[in-house]
């Protein structure tokens, strides 16, 4: 996990997803990319004969005062053992993030963003998604991962692989249902130990919903991350998430989660 990026911004949650990605870079002798976006679309008007307009003055403020931004988060990071890059965009936060992680090992967004779940269906990387204050430090010490036997299941299980070369309680966590698993989980074990990690089976029955089920099970357990697949089942982008990942994606109350596709 040598490229790692970061939603960069002004909000609270900045603090947090910068600590932990720092975190992360150092750990696995990593580089850290801030990525800031000016949407020059937002102080575009159109008027009803088909006419734009630019705020010119507004734009050119909003372009200065991100120029700023990455000028001082230069100058926060030059003094600090992490090697690391500022890239601006022009374009929608969630455009830009999808643009700056086409080489990224991984991308650290906040659940408030609003766009974690595209982000990790549209990037080519895992997504870590943390909550305001949600700091995730290094070594982990315990990490659940919800398996469903499908081919999203296994991409988070490869995203995850290098966050867990180190963590001694592993668990791999599949809800009891009568739809078929692509995979089984014992293969999801074997390729773990395949990386010297070795991992506890937990096949659970389900209670009122899967998610739920894996939510009170990761709470059972003290589980400090959550590696999911992120999916979906409906041709409507609305809906374009699968139950479990709108679940915990919106769930104040579950850990910092580790999104793949």
């Amino acid at each position: 996990m040598r490229s790692i990026l970061v939603q960069a911004g002004r909000d609270k949650g900045m603090a947090t997803r910068l600590d932990t990605a720092m975190n992360l870079a150092r750990a696995h002798g990593g580089h850290l990319t801030l990525a800031i976006d000016t949407p020059i679309d937002r102080f575009v008007t159109v008027d009803p004969y088909g006419g734009s307009y630019v705020a010119r003055e507004a734009l050119d403020a909003a372009l200065a005062s991100d120029d700023a931004l990455a000028e001082a988060f230069a100058g926060r990071l030059a003094n600090d053992d992490v090697p690391f890059d500022v890239v601006q965009f022009e374009t929608q936060p969630l455009e830009a993030m999808i643009a700056a992680a086409r080489l990224a090992d991984l991308a650290v967004v906040s659940a408030e963003c609003g766009f974690a779940g595209d982000l990790a269906i549209e990037a080519g990387c895992p997504v870590l998604v943390l909550r305001q204050g949600q700091r995730l430090d290094t070594p982990l010490k315990r990490v659940c991962i919800g398996w469903d036997g499908s081919e999203r299941a296994t991409a988070a299980l490869r995203g995850c692989v290098s966050l867990l070369l180190d963590c001694p309680q592993v668990d791999v966590l599949t809800v009891l249902t009568e739809a078929p698993h692509g995979f089984p989980p014992t293969d999801a074990l074997r390729y773990l130990a395949r990386h010297g990690i070795k991992a506890e089976l937990h096949e659970l029955a389900k209670s009122s919903s899967i998610e739920e089920t894996l939510a009170a099970e990761v709470t059972r357990l003290g589980g400090q991350l959550l590696v999911l697949g992120a999916f979906g089942h409906s041709r409507v982008r609305e809906f374009l998430f699968g139950g479990v990942t709108r679940y915990f994606l919106s769930d104040e109350a579950a850990p910092p989660l580790l999104l793949a596709h």
